[in-house]
């Protein structure tokens, strides 16, 4: 898994174009203040290691939120990252488990739909820590 994380004081986006037909229609727009947003991208190898994957991922989004004392996270597919890529029902299946994991801590989580192309403007902090790139 590899995952760009941002601390974002603002983030909106809008559902713009579906690309996965087996995925139900949406049409969702929706702004979040104050949140780390994070860009995931779920691999093939991620399979082998699901466990392992899913608590570093949700380490990874905890130790920033902490950084910003921030409860707001925004999770957004981005299979840009990797050429390597996960079959879609699993990327999504490991980011619902991670976004009831996050609620359950008392976490506020947007996940943007997944199998869309979307629209999105993104405000990122100026500090070095509002910007992360790691590999899981």
């Amino acid at each position: 898994m590899k995952l760009l994380l941002f601390y974002a004081p603002s983030f909106w986006f809008k559902t713009y174009q579906k690309v996965l037909e087996q995925v139900e229609d949406q049409d969702m727009e929706a702004n979040s203040q104050h949140a780390i947003v994070v860009f995931y991208h779920v691999e093939a190898e991620d399979l082998e290691r699901r466990g392992k994957v899913l608590t570093k991922f949700i380490k990874n989004i905890k130790w920033l939120a902490g950084k910003f004392d921030s409860k707001n996270v925004v999770l957004h597919s981005f299979n840009h990252l990797s050429g390597s890529k996960a079959p879609a029902d699993f990327a999504e299946g490991l980011v619902q488990d991670a976004r009831q994991r996050l609620g359950t801590s008392g976490y506020s989580v947007t996940v943007t739909p997944f199998g869309y192309l979307n629209e999105w403007k993104l405000h990122v902090a100026g500090e070095s820590l509002a910007k992360v790139f790691k590999e899981i």
